[in-house]
Order: C-alpha cells, then sequence, then structure tokens
C-alpha cells in the first residue's frame, strides 16, 4: 500500500532528516489551510493525507528517541 511504502521511506530517514521533513509538512499543511480558506483548494484529500504524515514523522521522532534512551 502506499502508506506503508511512505512508512518505510520515513523509518530510513535520520533523525535530522525527520525533522526537516516535518518542517515541509507543516509547511504544505499551513499552505493548504490557505488554500482552502481562499476557495483554491483543489484536491482536499491532501490535507489529510498531510496530517498523517505528520503524525507519521511524529510518532517515528518519539520511537527514535525511546529507543535511543534506552540504549
Amino acid at each position: 500500500m502506499k502508506s506503508d511504502q511512505r512508512l518505510s521511506d520515513l523509518r530510513a530517514l535520520s533523525a535530522d532528516q525527520l525533522s526537516d521533513e516535518l518542517i515541509s509538512l507543516k509547511k504544505e499543511q499551513f499552505n493548504l489551510r490557505f488554500q482552502g480558506a481562499t476557495g483554491q483548494l483543489e484536491n482536499v484529500a491532501r490535507v489529510r493525507e498531510v496530517r498523517r504524515d505528520i503524525a507519521r514523522v511524529r510518532t517515528l521522532q518519539r520511537q527514535k528517541t525511546l529507543d535511543a534512551a534506552k540504549a
């Protein structure tokens, strides 16, 4: 599935790369919200995808933090 592929791609990233990815997703989320407010948003499903990608990145960051604390 598409989300499984996305998750495996995210797992391969380092902590710094995950932070960069989170920043870019948050910028995209802001732009999508702005487009929605002005009535220019064409792909409304993208809002949901971005929100879930942000959650995936945050989850992976937390897992890596916990794994580093155990070691």
